[in-house]
């Protein structure tokens, strides 16, 4: 039995860094809905990451491909949303991450995003994660709901061996029943190999999958959140939205624009008061 090794930094960009001491963020709207709401939401996360002294990331999907229902939104697809999110970069300055669904799209993909994501359904699509990683972008690869922690060491070695330069694995949750998703903190630990970021999926996490349009406990999301930080992931990632009652994906989970200010701060101070000391994992007995 070894001991959890610490992160080695993923740089995002020139002035974003993951694995450094401080508490990262990914966060923006579950889809790029239009451009004036992704610009809006993005100069105000932008406002906060500044005043927090926080690390961020602009998230927002060009396209959902696992929708309950066939009816759901998708999304305004590849073109329309990549150039949506170079609009992002451009005009408000913060590096951006969307979801890639398969291979093909990795390198147009790659050409606007400074993070690509692998969705939690697609983590072992070894044709994806080798596509993804030969782009010389970081990855952030969604754990599925149907994985142990410790096996996501296959997806970092495809990603490694395509020559990936960083690599953050995240968390959502593990499928309990038909309709929950449990969160196992001691994922953050198993997950911790050696030179990987992990991440706290906020919002997917508070998910109950099923029916016509997925559902969700968002009261649950400070809670969940501290108890990660606490365990020791080392970012999170959360979707908000400025109404999301009127969102048109995943409106039950994204969190109120206007409370996300207060929910970082809280977890800035979780994180400052932990003290990471070596802890016994299984993660690294390969």
């Amino acid at each position: 039995m070894s001991e959890a090794k610490l992160a080695f930094p993923v740089h995002i960009d020139d002035q974003t860094t993951f694995g450094e001491g401080r508490l990262g963020v990914i966060a923006g709207p579950c889809v790029a809905e239009d451009r004036g709401l992704c610009l809006e939401v993005a100069r105000e996360l932008k406002r906060i990451a500044v005043r927090l002294q926080l690390p961020l990331v602009f998230k927002s999907s060009y396209a959902k491909e696992n929708r309950s229902s066939a009816g759901s939104y998708r999304g305004p697809g590849l073109a329309a949303g990549l150039e949506i999110l170079a609009a992002v970069r451009a005009e408000v300055g913060l590096p951006v991450l969307s979801d890639v669904h398969a291979p093909e799209e990795a390198e147009p993909a790659a050409r606007v995003l400074d993070v690509l994501q692998v969705p939690a359904f697609l983590c072992r699509q070894t044709p994806l994660l080798v596509a993804c990683g030969a782009t010389g972008k970081p990855v952030n690869v969604k754990k599925g709901q149907f994985v142990a922690p410790e096996d996501m060491i296959g997806a970092v070695e495809k990603l490694r061996e395509a020559g990936c330069p960083g690599i953050l694995l995240t968390e959502r949750g593990a499928t309990f029943g038909y309709h929950d998703l449990v969160v196992d903190m001691r994922s953050f630990t198993r997950m911790a190999f050696e030179g990987v970021v992990t991440v706290y999926d906020v919002t997917h996490s508070l998910q109950t999958p099923g029916g016509p349009v997925t559902g969700g406990r968002r009261e649950f999301a400070l809670p969940l959140a501290r108890a990660a930080v606490a365990a020791g992931a080392q970012a999170v990632f959360l979707e908000t939205h400025p109404d999301p009652a009127r969102a048109r994906s995943d409106a039950a989970t994204q969190l109120p624009l206007a409370m996300v200010e207060a929910l970082l701060a809280e977890l800035k101070r979780v994180h400052a008061a932990v003290v990471r000391a070596p802890v016994p994992s299984t993660a690294h007995a390969r």
